[in-house]
């Protein structure tokens, strides 16, 4: 089979070259504030975490006439999403869905093939509200994403798995069958933890090259593995410190390679030093793996050295639970990585994590909860109207992401969401894992700014 197609499209001047530039893992497009940069189509081979495509990176898509140099660009654009197996379609999320997206959406839902809707400039959560507008569009659930920064690459990368053509050959990546892929784990903490130790006594062997010395891992190094008849795919990383206390360029570069395989895991493994658990650090990069969406357990390495202490497993779970609250009921394993303990315990949280992570609920369980929750403790009032939420379902799992629907909804505050998602998790078994919760509120037909 010839290698699939990806053709970026959108309007003008929403990151289409600099989301390919990203892709490709090289600066061939030219980006520049300025709309119009790119006219022709540019190809470039992709390697994206297993998946192998060809790119292409169109002019943005402009009403014009046909014999334009506008229109002859828009006619090359159409090219590209006619020869297209997969469609990545763009806006600006900063900017929201402008009447000019409305009838090029059209335009690429006509061409039949898969599309995978990015909401780009949505870095540190700006633009969600633009996102959420792209619902309007009819092309399936939209990517918060930073082209620049590479925010929502995970996210990305488990759409285009879902929706490029599947090989001939049994490559892992495109296997119909989740049971025969590897699960992709991430084993990541501060520097000297204990990691590389740990992945060779997974592996039986002096795989990696340990010591006594922080930072001797620098790159992200992937490994196969088998744990009872499951296939792993294994990631050592380096050890992640403040940016502060960074100085080398080649340990920036490879804390950079461990933020990228955290963005291509499934689960992740945050492996903490028993002997100084919870650091500031620790808590830095679990609040990372929340933000990606992925799946998380603990282990509490060089527990053969704190072993002896009467009640500290029960006081650290009571710390994980106090300082993590976003990820209530992570599972913390204490192992040693030096003596082998704890390592099947620890890939049995894995396994279960994930499929939590992968957790569908139906929409009727999740309105009878929804009705529950909302008389239990109903929503406030909010300019002496009260707050209406009628409807909810989960939109997509990995991780779990549920919608709500109802009237006055961005006035809804924190402390009530948070009330929902943590009644959520509870509800629904759902411990150790982000819960992603949208909030669309209803347009008023009467209202005049709408009507136009």
């Amino acid at each position: 089979m010839d290698m699939p197609t990806v053709a970026i499209v959108g309007r003008p001047n929403v990151g289409k070259s600099t989301l390919f530039n990203r892709l490709v893992g090289k600066k061939l497009a030219l980006v520049d504030d300025r709309p119009g940069v790119t006219r022709d189509r540019r190809e470039g081979d992709v390697n994206f975490g297993g998946l192998v495509f060809r790119v292409i990176d169109t002019a943005g898509l402009e009403q014009a006439d046909a014999d334009s140099l506008l229109g002859r660009m828009r006619a090359q654009t159409e090219t590209a999403i006619l020869e297209a197996d997969v469609v990545l379609f763009v806006i600006d999320a900063r900017a929201g869905i402008l009447p000019a997206d409305q009838p090029f959406a059209e335009l690429v839902r006509r061409a039949g093939c898969p599309v995978v809707l990015i909401a780009n400039k949505a870095e540190g959560g700006t633009g969600l509200s633009g996102a959420y507008e792209a619902f309007s569009l009819g092309l399936g659930d939209p990517i918060p994403f930073s082209a620049e920064h590479g925010e929502g690459i995970g996210e990305l990368h488990d759409a285009l798995t879902e929706a490029l053509p599947k090989l001939d050959d049994e490559d892992e990546e495109y296997d119909d069958d989740p049971s025969n892929r590897s699960l992709k784990v991430a084993i990541v903490g501060r520097p000297n933890a204990g990691k590389s130790t740990l992945i060779n006594r997974m592996l039986g062997e002096e795989r990696l090259l340990v010591g006594p010395e922080a930072g001797i891992t620098r790159d992200s190094i992937s490994l196969d593995w088998e744990w009872r008849g499951r296939r792993i795919k294994l990631h050592d990383t380096a050890g992640m410190r403040r940016k502060a206390r960074i100085d080398d360029k080649l340990e920036k570069l490879a804390v950079s390679d461990g933020l990228r395989a955290v963005r291509f895991a499934e689960v992740v493994v945050v492996l903490l030093d028993a002997t100084i658990p919870f650091e500031k650090q620790d808590l830095t990069i679990v609040d990372l793996i929340e933000s990606e969406g992925r799946a998380l357990v603990i282990g509490l390495n060089k527990w053969d050295l704190v072993a002896d202490q009467p009640g500290l497993l029960k006081k650290l779970r009571e710390d994980c639970t106090r300082l993590l609250p976003q990820v209530r009921g992570v599972s913390v394993v204490p192992l040693s990585g030096l003596a082998g303990d704890g390592i099947d315990t620890l890939m049995k949280a894995v396994t279960e994590t994930f499929e939590v992570w992968n957790k569908r609920i139906s929409t009727s369980k999740i309105n009878d909860w929804l009705n529950e929750a909302t008389q239990r403790n109903p929503p406030p009032a909010v300019a002496s109207r009260r707050i209406k939420i009628r409807y909810a379902t989960q939109v997509k799992s990995r991780p779990p992401h549920f919608a709500l629907f109802g009237n006055q909804l961005d006035g809804l505050p924190k402390s009530y969401t948070r009330y929902l998602v943590n009644n959520l998790r509870e509800a629904f078994d759902l411990p150790g894992v982000p819960i992603r919760l949208s909030l669309r509120t209803s347009k008023n037909p009467f209202d005049k700014e709408n009507k136009g």
